[in-house]
């Protein structure tokens, strides 16, 4: 390991972005346009794979193709975490930059993650993800809910984070010494990212965040794509827990705790014990007035609650589930829950 990094310190780092999209030429199109502003003399270069698509982003990157330096590749559907391992394998660069379909770039993004690199060489990162001011009101409420303290402490990309960070892949860097020496992603989706961090912190190499590498993540444009996303965050867990046992957390439990403090808490009123609902209103107003601090906005506060009740339920949900038949019954993860592995 120590060989790349002097290597690079010899040689500029060529950054390689690697998006996987999947019937989002319109995402497409928003993150091409943020990348056409960014402030960045050196060379780079853009691969975008396209994951079995019906509905491509084949006309959208024909016209950024004299606005940027890419690639573009088609292939069948084999998930994100191949998709990437695909475009990885096709770069030219020394280094990637993993992003999903769904982020815009600041202006600054690269000239944030190379002077990082330069000072403090890791041979993988993460950066902090924020709601774009021209985001919906719903939008703005979900990424509240996932990148607050009071939600999930600020594991997504903030300074103070508990442990050490596990970069996301909506906005992940990640070493080609790295890459070849791990082999990439798994084909387990959701739960590829935090496996590969975990799989490299095994094979001896670091990871960090980079609190200004930031990126605007729209994530789920509805209620009900919202909670389909959180429940499967919460059925891969416990399955991330069976492959890696010593990664696992006692805060991971909470989400599902809270589903047991809400009757628990009701029940109790009947009976006198209203300090128990009071403590859930206390937090439930906090959320409200964090986020309507936050976004300048009440209708989003009082959105944030709605967020925050359904990531909590269908994390929670299927944290248990998961648990039940991975642990408990001891099923194999790959024939229980079908739908979260991809074949290639």
């Amino acid at each position: 390991m120590g060989f790349f990094v002097d290597y690079l310190c010899y040689m500029e780092m060529y950054f390689s972005f690697i998006v996987p999209v999947y019937n989002r030429p319109n995402e497409i199109d928003e993150l091409l346009k943020s990348m056409v502003s960014m402030r960045y003399a050196k060379p780079y270069e853009i691969v975008i794979i396209e994951d079995g698509s019906s509905e491509t982003s084949e006309h959208v990157i024909m016209a950024y193709q004299d606005k940027l330096p890419l690639s573009y590749y088609q292939k069948i559907n084999t998930g994100p975490g191949d998709s990437r391992n695909y475009g990885m394998r096709m770069a030219k660069g020394n280094y990637f930059i993993i992003l999903d379909s769904d982020v815009i770039l600041p202006k600054n993004y690269l000239v944030q993650v190379e002077g990082f690199l330069s000072k403090t060489f890791v041979h993988c990162f993460g950066g902090p993800d924020d709601a774009h001011p021209s985001f919906t009101h719903l939008q703005k409420a979900i990424s509240y809910s996932m990148t607050s303290y009071l939600t999930t402490g600020g594991i997504r990309g903030r300074k103070s984070a508990l442990g050490r960070f596990q970069p996301r892949s909506f906005n992940m860097g990640l070493s080609k010494e790295a890459f070849l020496v791990s082999e990439g992603f798994g084909d387990i989706h959701p739960g590829e990212d935090p496996d590969l961090t975990i799989r490299l912190w095994k094979l001896g190499y670091d990871t960090a965040l980079i609190p200004n590498a930031k990126v605007f993540h729209k994530r789920r444009i509805s209620w009900k794509k919202f909670y389909t996303q959180v429940h499967k965050f919460g059925l891969v867990r416990p399955i991330l827990n069976l492959w890696h046992p010593e990664t696992a957390k006692l805060t991971y439990w909470f989400p599902s705790l809270f589903l047991v403090y809400i009757p628990f808490s009701l029940i109790l009123t009947i009976f006198g014990y209203w300090y128990f609902i009071a403590f859930l209103g206390i937090y439930l107003v906090c959320i409200v007035l964090g986020a309507t601090f936050a976004f300048k906005s009440i209708s989003i506060g009082i959105q944030s609650v709605v967020a925050v009740l359904i990531q909590f339920y269908g994390y929670g949900k299927g944290f248990l589930k998961s648990y039940y038949y991975i642990h408990l019954l001891k099923k194999v993860p790959e024939k229980q829950f079908k739908t979260l592995f991809f074949s290639k």
